[in-house]
């Protein structure tokens, strides 16, 4: 019987490895990626590939072998050198993707031992990773390559010239992170055999049968067809990429799967004279090797329409997709969003069916092939089984185009395929295809337009008329699916524009359109990192100071890293399931769970008539729900939850929980809306200082302005959940729980259940990820699974689906500034009146904090002598926004550098000019609510950044670009950043540590911080090594846990290192002293070794255990004065970087970015530029990529990896440089050390404000103003319509025309659309 259908169930519960991470469930991220080896009977080979666990059914690997990240190498047995060098080179933090890194090199080794680069930036395409920016990972693995060299890895130390307090102080300043002396080397002697009893000739037909699901699984053709006559309904699966994600996701039933991965004749690839042909259960990896080797063996006139295909190919999807996704599954899929059939119809592919009754018939792909999203021409019974893809003709030219989210690993926005034959020597179209994906529920056909054109020169007439032509075919409504309907109608020209030049003669186009017929290229980031050196007179047994490796990080690479989900289950686990509202706004009439109690395994339902203590709590003064009793305010709010056996009847049952509702109104959901119905939480802060109303009446000039700032999900690797096991004593119970604030969720748990917080421990050994998304709402499920265990008597676990977590838990604040602003005509702000509006959701939660520490921000670095700052959070109909890192400042800076953007917009100044004429300058300044402080050294920030990034040579040699190219255009923008770190309310800066020397001398440390990736226990580590003077491999840090240190500040505000360490330090100075005066009095033990002197100390009966307390200095504002120390102190820091559009598609890239950063005294280098790097790409998400989508009634439509986008290896500048800060002080913190894990995020404006500045040379070009609106994060879409030329323009008269006639309801014909076209045109 087979229970668990997928790999990865199986793994974890079966064979209890857990080393392959479950992270999204629908192949989109990479985490549980392991590689499956087949032999190939045909060829006499071993084949090895990736593929993604979560879509693997078990079943379907019979004669495979299966290697997991468990099965390569261990810290028990021996490292793997991939485990070894991605560990060494700093590129696992929170560890939770490193197993799936681990397998796509591994993988790619064993298939080619000497990568190159590219191979390596393939591998990893389909592998996300939230924490390092990925940089360290590829630092790490391409000492593979046999050109690693010359990538000047390892540099050498070299001297430099630091100001500080205006003398010249020579230090010494690295490159080297690390270093691979003595890695082990690469021998594929050493590798895995394939298992020889799997070579054997494959068994007849199999058969598995589940509880709830058969699998059959022929061995050839007839068999596959009598089956397909016999069970016409059954889908047909290989590759499960479209299948699996609907049956796990989307909770489709099929009681019946047809595998046909072993039928061999539907794997053959024949090349014949006309062309190849591809059998149907070939994978899209098989497909592009054929197309790789046509193109490099054939004249290049023959393979035109091949390297069409492959240009969509290296996009599509991520190389573990590829290997399992079949090249006949993508076609019947019928997705318009899939890629490959706009191009395969263009190439007049046809298919090959078959069915028993029928025989074989042969079908031309076209559009006629697809009735329905989702639904083709083939009869029930059939079956396909080649695809034939014709060699292209002399005078047959083919393009494909395709524009998404991200430029890898990312389903298209709209994609097409374009076929034009000429006249034999002449520039006459004989024929033209134009197919079309995305603008519709199915392919698109652009037939009138090519029948029109047929017969016509490739000329710019014909361009012309094509254009209008083409407004007038593809119609799309203002409420089509998907949205963007400007935008993909814009695209449909774009395209054709591009197919025109790519077409016509060469010659015969302007040179400054030639840079638009090349696509951006995606490479491999590298970069250049330096840091201070420690001194010289430092013991060389001290780690502080050096670039050491994540305590970690040999676990996380060999899977052997913890986490919650990795806790084998418990004797009589249970699982829970969340009920979740359907409605933004309504009243709960009734709650039925009959239906889902009387199926199997269902055990119980919650709701908040079950909670033994309070199902209301007060947070910030505002009322917080469990369950949701009498009425529901949001999409995603929990009403219930079911309890049952396992994970898939609780998701099962959950379903059938009815819930009956009310409507109620109003329902809203943006801040606009908000501001509409004046829907305004309670709290409203101010600050300010000056005279406004005097200053505005000096200044020469006044702008008023707006800026929007989108959302942002967490996307933490690792979902939210816990496990809770009752103690059956006392009413004690066990949390083992992924949370940033064990002690809050502690609390909560207590209240809900009733019962006092010192029967409740809570433990944490590390998180996958977290970024302030687990310090609030895990609390809520805790007390639901807690609930669960205490009314069951069982151990009861919680994992979120990636799609629950997303809709549950929520993510960044979106913000609205609006700001009136005075200024002189030299760019001197004289007045700023900023009001800041964020949208909180439901439910207050974090909101008033969040937007504290925008207003707190808004200053930056510029010293506005007039400014005031308001703040409104605005209550929705939406789950409630919650801590996202940052916490507000990256919305605040952000509005304050709009301010200096259109400032000096106005001016007609550069940017970087205004910016420096603003800037605080003294010695000693004060705040906007008159915290002071020094600017020094985010003066030196700016100086050297504007420096190492040449900035001023590259702004010419843009500006030099951008007159040379029409259709891209280059931007480059700098920033500085001033960041306050610790928490506005003081009694969160506290941090306590317990120690425990034992008579062998090791060291025993636990903390109140959390390990989630930014390298906590390490910083401990080498803090303990120092102060104990012995070396760090003697000491072992303990899990978090709430039993150990009570009443735990949260890991957030960037503080915990400074907490934690202090802590370390201060409860070591008694402990060390005692120690010393007994070792004064034994001199003896100065030879013998630390572990005698701590059993005479033993002896002697000194204490050997100590806790330190950390009392963290008093911050706090007074709101109604606008003053106050809010923070411990300020992180500042400069960047710059540089990016190229694409005018006619909105698409960017990244080109480089410099970061120097003031870290103080950085305690470990490596950490902190990997801590620079991964909030920088966050920022990246945040500012140009990542959108939150809802649908008209609430419901969050992007909620998973396939919807929602967060930075991949393609989105990464090929250049980003980290530089720390040389002779930087901070008198305030652990070591002269700063918090460093919120800041970076913010620096990733300048690749939004670049995109601005690039946009603005698009503009000035057709003569438009360099003042425009454009809200973040800058997608595709909104930089394209910015981008406004007469392909939008088209577009969008015919819109206003269009709702113009719709609202008059005077009917508009095509002849009347035509007319109009022509006119505009």
């Amino acid at each position: 019987m087979l229970r668990q259908n997928h790999l990865h169930v199986s793994l974890l519960y079966i064979v209890l490895l857990t080393g392959t991470k479950y992270g999204c469930g629908g192949g989109g991220c990479g985490a549980c990626t392991v590689m499956v080896s087949r032999y190939d009977q045909i060829h006499n080979r071993v084949l090895h590939y990736t593929v993604n666990a979560c879509l693997q059914p078990i079943c379907t690997l019979h004669g495979a072998a299966v290697v997991t990240v468990e099965g390569i190498g261990s810290t028990k047995t021996k490292l793997h050198p991939v485990q070894e060098r991605i560990a060494k080179a700093h590129g696992s933090q929170c560890g939770f993707c490193t197993p799936g890194m681990v397998m796509s090199m591994y993988t790619l080794l064993r298939n080619k031992p000497h990568p190159t680069m590219e191979d390596i930036r393939e591998a990893l395409g389909g592998n996300l990773c939230r924490c390092t920016g990925y940089r360290p990972i590829i630092d790490g693995f391409k000492t593979f390559c046999v050109v690693s060299n010359a990538f000047n890895l390892f540099p050498k130390a070299r001297k430099n010239d630091c100001v500080l307090n205006k003398c010249l102080i020579p230090c010494q300043i690295s490159e080297e992170l690390f270093h691979m002396d003595n890695v082990l080397p690469l021998d594929p002697s050493q590798d895995l055999i394939f298992p020889p009893e799997l070579m054997k000739r494959a068994c007849g037909s199999l058969c598995f049968q589940g509880d709830r699901l058969k699998l059959i699984s022929p061995v050839d053709l007839t068999n596959l067809l009598e089956l397909k006559t016999e069970y016409s309904e059954a889908p047909v699966v290989v590759g499960n990429t479209t299948i699996g994600p609907n049956m796990q996701l989307k909770g489709v039933h099929h009681p019946l799967i047809i595998y046909a991965g072993r039928v061999s004749d539907l794997h053959t690839v024949t090349w014949g004279k006309d062309g190849v042909s591809m059998g149907a259960v070939c994978t899209l990896s098989s497909l592009k090797e054929e197309m790789e080797r046509a193109v490099r063996e054939m004249e290049a006139e023959r393979t035109r329409g091949y390297q069409a295909l492959l240009q969509t190919l290296r996009c599509l999807a991520g190389k573990q997709i590829r290997n399992m996704a079949t090249i006949g599954g993508n076609i019947l899929s019928a997705n318009p969003k899939y890629d490959l059939n706009s191009v395969l119809a263009a190439l007049d592919c046809t298919l090959q069916v078959m069915s028993k009754e029928n025989g074989t018939r042969t079908i031309t792909l076209n559009e006629e092939l697809f009735t329905g999203f989702g639904k083709t021409a083939l009869r029930p019974d059939e079956v396909l089984l080649s695809i034939d893809i014709p060699y292209s003709k002399p005078w047959e030219f083919v393009s494909a185009f395709r524009q998404a989210q991200r430029r890898e690993f990312a389903f298209s926005i709209v994609n097409a395929g374009m076929k034009v034959v000429f006249r034999e020597g002449t520039n006459i179209v004989e024929s033209l295809n134009i197919y079309y994906g995305g603008v519709g529920a199915t392919l698109v056909k652009i037939g009138r337009t090519c029948q029109k054109l047929v017969g016509r020169s490739w000329g710019e007439e014909l361009l012309a008329d094509a254009c209008c032509l083409l407004e007038e075919e593809v119609e799309l409504s203002d409420s089509a699916h998907g949205g963007k309907v400007e935008y993909r109608k814009t695209l449909t020209t774009s395209f054709f524009f591009k197919f025109y030049m790519q077409d016509v003669n060469v010659c015969l186009l302007p040179l400054e359109y030639l840079s638009a017929l090349k696509p951006f290229k995606n490479e491999v980031p590298q970069g250049h990192h330096s840091f201070q050196l420690v001194s010289n007179a430092q013991s060389s047994q001290d780690p502080v100071g050096h670039p050491m490796m994540h305590q970690a990080a040999f676990h996380q690479a060999t899977g052997e890293a913890q986490y919650y989900d990795d806790i084998p289950p418990v004797q009589g686990e249970l699982f829970v399931f969340m009920v979740t509202s359907t409605r933004a706004h309504a009243k709960i009439i009734n709650i039925d769970p009959s239906e889902a109690l009387g199926m199997t395994g269902v055990v119980t339902f919650l709701s908040a008539g079950d909670v033994p203590g309070q199902n209301r709590r007060m947070l910030f003064n505002n009322p917080e729900e469990l369950f949701a009793e009498e009425e529901v305010s949001c999409v995603g709010q929990i009403i219930g939850a079911v309890v049952a056996e396992s994970r898939e009847q609780a998701r099962r049952a959950a379903q059938r929980v009815k819930v009956t509702y009310q409507d109620l109104l109003p329902v809203f959901f943006t801040i606009e809306e908000a501001i509409q119905h004046q829907s305004f939480f309670d709290l409203k802060r101010k600050l300010e200082r000056g005279d406004m109303d005097k200053a505005f009446e000096t200044v020469d000039q006044i702008l008023e302005d707006e800026i929007y700032l989108g959302g942002q999900e967490h996307f933490y690797m690792e979902t939210q959940g816990l496990i809770a096991v009752p103690k059956g004593e006392n009413g004690e119970l066990e949390l083992f729980v992924a949370s940033q604030h064990s002690a809050y969720t502690q609390e909560v748990v207590g209240i809900t259940l009733g019962i006092d917080s010192n029967k409740i421990t809570c433990h944490v050994r590390r998180l996958g990820g977290a970024f302030g998304g687990k310090v609030m709402k895990i609390a809520s499920l805790s007390a639901i699974t807690a609930i669960a265990a205490v009314k069951t008597g069982r151990a009861v676990r919680c994992v979120l689906e990636r799609g629950d977590d997303m809709l549950i838990t929520s993510g960044r604040h979106p913000f609205l500034g609006k700001y009136k602003v005075g200024y002189n005509n030299d760019g001197t702000i004289m007045a700023a009146d900023i009001t800041y509006y964020s949208n909180g959701g439901c439910t207050l939660n974090e909101s008033s904090v969040i937007m504290e520490k925008a207003l707190l921000h808004m200053d930056n670095g510029y010293r506005i002598p007039n400014l005031r700052g308001r703040g409104l959070v605005c209550k929705t109909y939406l789950p409630s926004y919650t801590a996202f890192r940052g916490f507000g400042g990256p919305q605040g800076l952000m509005v304050m550098e709009s301010v200096l953007h259109e400032v000096a917009v106005k001016c007609g100044l550069p940017p970087q000019k205004v910016r420096e004429i603003n800037m605080y300058r003294e010695e000693e300044c004060y705040t906007h609510h008159k915290q002071l402080f020094s600017p020094r050294n985010m003066l030196r920030c700016w100086d050297e950044c504007l420096d190492k990034a040449g900035y001023h040579d590259r702004l010419q040699a843009i500006q030099q670009f951008n007159t040379s190219n029409r259709w891209k255009k280059r931007g480059i923008s700098a920033v500085p950043m001033k960041f306050g770190v610790g928490f506005s309310k003081g009694f969160y800066n506290q941090g306590a540590a317990l120690v425990n020397i034992y008579k062998d001398g090791s060291v025993l440390v636990a903390h109140g911080g959390t390990e989630m990736g930014q390298g906590i226990n390490t910083k401990a580590l080498q803090i303990a090594s120092r102060i104990l003077k012995v070396p760090m491999s003697s000491i072992h840090i303990k899990e978090t846990c709430t039993g150990n240190i009570p009443n735990a500040a949260p890991s957030a505000a960037s503080f915990g290192t400074d907490a934690v360490g202090m802590a370390v330090k201060v409860f070591q100075r008694s402990l060390v002293s005692d120690l010393f005066v007994l070792s004064c009095q034994l001199p003896w033990t100065m030879t013998i070794g630390v572990g005698k002197t701590i059993f005479e100390a033993y002896c002697q009966k000194v204490s050997l255990s100590a806790t330190g307390f950390f009392l963290g200095p008093h911050t706090g504002v007074d709101w109604e004065n606008s003053e106050g120390p809010a923070y411990y102190y300020f992180t500042f820091g400069a960047c710059c970087s540089e990016v190229e559009i694409d005018c006619l598609t909105g698409d960017h890239k990244n080109l480089r970015t410099d970061i120097v950063m003031d870290v103080g005294r950085s305690l470990n280098p490596a950490l902190d530029i990997g801590q620079i790097e991964g909030g920088f790409v966050q920022g990246i998400g945040l500012y140009t990529i990542e959108e939150l989508q809802f649908s008209p009634e609430g419901v969050l439509m992007t909620r998973g990896p396939s919807q929602y986008k967060i930075p991949a290896l393609c989105d990464i500048p090929p250049q980003l440089n980290v530089h720390l800060l040389a002779n930087a002080q901070n008198p305030h913190a652990i070591y002269s050390s700063k918090g460093i894990g919120e800041p970076p995020v913010f620096l990733a404006s300048t690749i939004f404000f670049a995109i601005k500045e690039a946009v603005a040379a698009a503009r000035r070009e057709r003569g438009l103003g360099d003042s425009f609106p454009l809200s973040s994060p800058a997608t595709s879409e909104r930089i394209r319509m910015a981008c406004e030329d007469q392909f939008t323009e088209m577009v969008i008269f015919l819109h206003i025309i269009g709702l113009f006639f719709q609202r008059t309801q005077i009917k508009l014909s095509s002849r009347l659309k035509s007319c109009l076209m022509k006119m505009l045109h």
